[in-house]
């Protein structure tokens, strides 16, 4: 079990950084909100040495975002951990000058700024190679770095209308609708992490460094399967399909006669004829119009009738039980509350608890989720949660040499 050490002073924050398989790698990071965040904590949890610089006085706005109580957000917490917070203005030609020199002592170094704005403050990549030729530079943006849409703001919302997902969400008589979290941010952020470590790779092999290019809306795209290859040879359009998944029959949620739902996958060839058998349908396992997938998507809507008929008529309990007994792949919609006291969540360190001091009175410990993807031998560790704004500033600072007075002075000017 950690403990969340942020609220403590610098010199006193407990940094255990140097244990994982990304130890000794330094990892600057210079975004805000979801994305590059995203990269920064996956990097940070494995024992990187991620420092996150962020604007004076106001930090990373995500600090704000969905802000119950106190004031910051538990999902700063999240997305903050095991980083080291500086603040520094990058529009400050002093601000610059230190932010080239911790490039200088970077291997990585995560933005996602639009497109532009680095070089506008002096820090695009000509200036980062000039001090540092071996850096690997990761860059996520709305549309990417190059294209007639590189320099319009794009937000992971817009990211998922333009990479085709929100078209296939919802249902067909209804508004598309999005999926209930920072999908696009997210997955940006794990292509980034990806683009990372092959840059690294390059630069272990080859002695250079690399640019890599991360667009939201590209890797949204990237997880539309067969979409445009359905479109350009057959002219499909796929579009929203509620719960079921196109082309691909028995897998629905179904309701169950309390009121609570399931999902079922009975999409297998041997997994259907299972599921016909539980459901008292021998008569549609032996339908050789059934024998395999591409009948039975012809016949989806009586498939599910059969299942609802069934899923209907017993509690959720008995449902997932039968289910299970036959081999069936099937779960429950969980919410945060099920989550909370699921078996296995716990069994697999998906909860870990940490004390957070959400006022200046009350320190309390919550659940936080725990570390993907497991490690055998070097696993990710959570060494501390998202730190107050600026709480790392003097020991980073100081180890690029400068001492107090200089740092008074920084303060002084408004650069720190």
């Amino acid at each position: 079990m950690s403990t969340d050490t942020a609220a403590l002073p610098d010199d006193v924050v407990a940094e255990p950084r140097g244990s994982g398989p990304l130890q000794g790698i330094r990892v600057l990071e210079l975004g805000n909100f979801i994305a590059a965040p995203t990269a920064g904590r996956l990097m940070a949890e494995f024992g990187a040495d991620v420092t996150k610089v962020e604007r004076p006085r106001t930090g990373d706005e995500l600090r704000r975002w969905r802000l119950h109580a106190g004031d910051t957000s538990l999902l700063w917490r999240v997305m903050g951990r095991n980083k080291r917070s500086v603040t520094l203005d990058l529009r400050h030609p002093r601000g610059r000058e230190i932010a080239l020199e911790l490039v200088r002592r970077a291997e990585v170094v995560l933005e996602n700024f639009r497109p532009g704005t680095l070089e506008r403050w002096g820090l695009g990549p000509e200036e980062l190679r000039a001090v540092n030729p071996n850096v690997v530079l990761v860059r996520i943006s709305g549309y990417g770095q190059t294209g007639p849409y590189r320099d319009l703001p794009g937000f992971g919302g817009v990211a998922e209308a333009i990479g085709g997902v929100r078209h296939l969400t919802g249902y067909p008589d209804q508004p598309p609708t999005r999926v209930g979290v920072s999908l696009a941010d997210s997955v940006a952020g794990l292509y980034a992490v990806i683009g990372a470590l092959m840059g690294l790779q390059q630069r272990m092999r080859r002695g250079t460094g690399e640019v890599v290019d991360v667009a939201l809306y590209e890797a949204v795209y990237s997880l539309m399967e067969s979409l445009m290859p359905d479109f350009d040879a057959f002219g499909v359009v796929r579009g929203p399909t509620g719960s079921s998944i196109p082309g691909i029959a028995p897998s629905n949620t179904y309701r169950c006669g309390d009121g609570k739902y399931v999902v079922i996958g009975g999409n297998g060839d041997a997994i259907f004829k299972r599921l016909m058998r539980l459901v008292g349908r021998d008569d549609l396992a032996a339908d050789p119009r059934m024998a395999d997938n591409a009948g039975r998507v012809e016949h989806v809507d009586e498939l599910d009738e059969a299942i609802g008929q069934w899923t209907g008529a017993r509690r959720q309990h008995d449902v997932l039980k039968g289910l299970k007994g036959a081999q069936v792949p099937c779960g429950p919609i969980f919410t945060a509350e099920d989550i909370a006291k699921d078996p296995h969540y716990e069994a697999r360190d998906m909860h870990q608890r940490h004390g957070v001091r959400i006022d200046a009175e009350e320190e309390i410990e919550i659940t936080f989720p725990g570390i993907v993807p497991k490690l055998e031998t070097s696993p990710g560790r959570i060494n501390w949660l998202g730190p107050e704004l600026g709480a790392h500033t003097a020991s980073v600072l100081g180890e690029l040499g400068l001492g107090a007075d200089a740092l008074a002075e920084l303060r002084d000017q408004g650069v720190i």
